[in-house]
């Protein structure tokens, strides 16, 4: 069956974007379910593209969303808890990673088996195991087995760590699971972030700072998602992303610092000192930028245990080739000259 219709959960995010834009420039039709319609203000006027207000929470409302489509991709992630919990404990205290990365994939399986579509593609991520040390990981973990066990006709084995039912019915969707590395471009939060930080700070403490990453720029992301929909050799299977080259996060904030010409000094502080620093971080009033469950993740290295998948006939861009132009573009002396080009001066 040829994939017409698709809907998108996490359509108006970073990835969700690029993806719901380049589905319509293939003329597809997309449903993108949002919270607030206002934050997907930009995919509204895609001429192909229909953004409804949903709680993505709600199984019911999903089966009456999913109904007519040929498939549904599942965006939906964060890195950071704003209610902690544990996701390894059947009797633990649920936290945003379980609601988030298990509880709504299930639901969007059930979802997808009581509406007839037979097509899912979920975003996972590097580092994603069961028995990983960090949470948002081991969530990660039981999402991809839950979306592993959709594909099967039925499931009756009994999984230790998924919390709820213990049994999994499988509704033999044809699934794919992508585990990205760190993705980048323009609106990311990775190195935008540092180069936001590297303008403020003339010293830049590092924790972490050899973990290795394989950024991948988020329209190649996006091209591996729309690539994959009508791929027959692409069901069941999951497919580690990752660019063309590894670097340690040390290297990565050196280069920020010198594309937007604000070169630091970067002092690598060793594991405790980073764990101190990630805790410090984490209780901060405002926007978390790094946590505890962010270092126990970043002391596996970020890196594919391969190459590019061979299935996509195309090569990830180098980040050399893409981060500048929007990194100074983020520069006051960038947006000085933007100000006097728009007002024709």
């Amino acid at each position: 069956m040829k994939i017409e219709r698709i809907c998108i959960l996490g359509g108006s995010g970073f990835v969700g974007t690029y993806l719901v834009s380049l589905l319509a420039a293939r003329g597809l039709k997309v449903r993108v379910l949002s919270h607030r319609r206002e934050t997907a203000k930009a995919l509204i006027l895609l001429p192909t593209v229909e953004v409804v207000e949903a709680n993505v929470h709600d199984q019911h409302e999903l089966v009456r969303h999913f109904r007519g489509m040929d498939a549904v991709i599942n965006l939906v992630g964060i890195l950071h808890e704003s209610r902690v919990g544990r996701v390894d404990l059947p009797g633990a205290r649920r936290g945003d990673f379980q609601k988030i990365h298990v509880e709504l994939p299930r639901k969007v399986i059930h979802a997808c088996g009581e509406s007839g579509v037979h097509r899912l593609l979920h975003m996972s991520a590097l580092g994603a195991h069961p028995n990983s040390r960090s949470a948002y990981q081991r969530s990660k973990g039981i999402a991809e087995a839950l979306v592993r066990e959709a594909g099967m006709q039925h499931v009756e084995h009994e999984n230790w760590y998924l919390n709820g039912p213990k049994f999994i019915h499988g509704y033999g969707l044809d699934v794919t699971i992508f585990r990205p590395s760190v993705i980048f471009g323009r609106g990311d939060s990775f190195l935008s972030m540092f180069a936001r930080l590297l303008r403020v700070f003339p010293v830049l403490p590092l924790a972490n700072a050899s973990a290795r990453f394989a950024p991948v720029h988020v329209e190649d992301v996006a091209r591996a998602f729309a690539d994959s929909l009508d791929n027959p050799s692409t069901y069941g299977q999951t497919y580690e992303l990752c660019g063309p080259r590894v670097y340690t996060l040390q290297e990565l904030v050196s280069y920020v610092g010198e594309v937007t010409g604000k070169p630091r000094s970067i002092i690598p502080l060793g594991d405790q000192l980073s764990y101190l620093q990630a805790w410090a971080m984490e209780f901060k009033p405002g926007r978390k930028l790094m946590t505890r469950d962010n270092f126990f993740a970043m002391c596996m290295d970020n890196v594919c245990s391969g190459g590019w998948p061979s299935v996509f006939d195309f090569q990830p861009a180098a980040l050399e080739a893409i981060a500048p132009e929007y990194l100074r573009a983020e520069t006051p002396r960038a947006r000085y000259e933007g100000y006097r080009e728009r007002a024709h001066r």
